[in-house]
């Protein structure tokens, strides 16, 4: 399960939470301009916008989780299982892989619109990467500075759905997520009033009673509605610290901690999550056992260079002690 974001203060943020019960083995992963992108259904990319985000790396091939590129560019997949169906190869359509649809749309396009134009002329096909990596089951969040869309591949067709609360989750599907809220809409940062019944004397016993109401567990449409709630009522300045710092919190609101979510004996945790400033080029992130935040720009790569250029993450708890 993940949840994924958008933000804006002065530059343009975009990241998400990775929330599984093991590992494949993460690495942040810069994908410069000149790096051949070999696809199943089409000429390889020989040149494309470079672009960097959190990637399983098989062979010399990125299998991008999320990732934003040099134009501001940001876009995730999270699990969609249940939902998820791709596509026969069509003939005069772009035909892209599921695995290949974050370096399509990356490698392509630099803008919200352009990504939207490239959804019209593509078929997201059922190709998968290989006999053990077989077709994952997502759907996708894509956005620049200028708003958000949610990319739904179904049983009845490609989905795309303007997102303007910039956040996804996953089950139910996207325009469901969005009906859901409804049941939320008398929910307020303020201290609640006694709206119950005239004649029942009704106190706010407590201060912080804001939000009262507002769903807390672990569930894709809770985290959902909880995200959406604390993204939209967020204030943080505009400096890059403060920023960063109020994006963390904003993800932090649905962290999963070892031992609360069951999956078959194992617990799904929070593995990583990310902030990345899509103007500026960094890509920040923590992981379950490393709170400090870590960051990786860019911008101080050779970005015209044919190889990937990966950083291990950085893991286990490092604790500033002031005495």
């Amino acid at each position: 399960m993940c949840t994924a974001a958008t933000y804006q203060t002065k530059d343009f943020y975009f990241g998400r939470t990775l929330d599984y019960e093991f590992s494949y083995g993460d690495e942040i992963v810069i994908t410069p301009r000149n790096y051949q992108f070999d696809f199943r259904h089409r000429e390889s990319l020989q040149s494309h916008y470079a672009m960097i985000g959190m990637a399983h790396v098989v062979g010399n091939d990125p299998l991008y989780y999320d990732a934003f590129n040099e134009k501001g560019l940001a876009m995730a997949g999270l699990n969609f299982v249940g939902n998820a169906s791709y596509y026969d190869v069509e003939e005069g359509k772009e035909n892209i892989a599921q695995f290949e649809f974050i370096p399509w749309i990356l490698g392509t396009c630099a803008t919200l619109d352009e990504a939207k134009k490239a959804l019209s002329e593509m078929t997201l096909t059922n190709t998968p990467y290989s006999e053990q990596f077989p077709v994952a089951q997502l759907h996708w969040i894509i956005a620049d500075k200028t708003g958000a869309i949610t990319v739904e591949a179904m049983e009845d067709g490609m989905h795309v759905y303007e997102n303007k609360v910039g956040v996804l989750t996953n089950n139910p599907p996207f325009n469901i997520q969005m009906f859901l809220l409804n049941q939320y809409m008398g929910l307020s940062p303020k201290q609640p009033e006694n709206l119950f019944a005239k004649d029942i004397e009704l106190n706010a016993y407590s201060r912080g009673m804001g939000a009262i109401g507002l769903p807390g567990d672990l569930s894709s449409s809770s985290r959902f509605a909880k995200v959406a709630f604390t993204k939209l009522h967020s204030v943080s300045g505009n400096s890059e610290a403060e920023s960063v710092s109020q994006f963390f919190h904003i993800l932090g609101s649905v962290d999963q901690q070892r031992g609360c979510c069951d999956v078959n004996g194992k617990y799904e945790i929070t593995l990583y999550t990310s902030c990345c400033n899509a103007q500026k080029g960094i890509y920040y992130y923590t992981t379950y056992d490393n709170h400090q935040i870590s960051a990786v720009d860019m911008t101080k790569e050779d970005l015209d260079s044919t190889e990937l250029i990966k950083y291990e993450v950085i893991q286990g708890e490092h604790i500033f002690m002031q005495n």
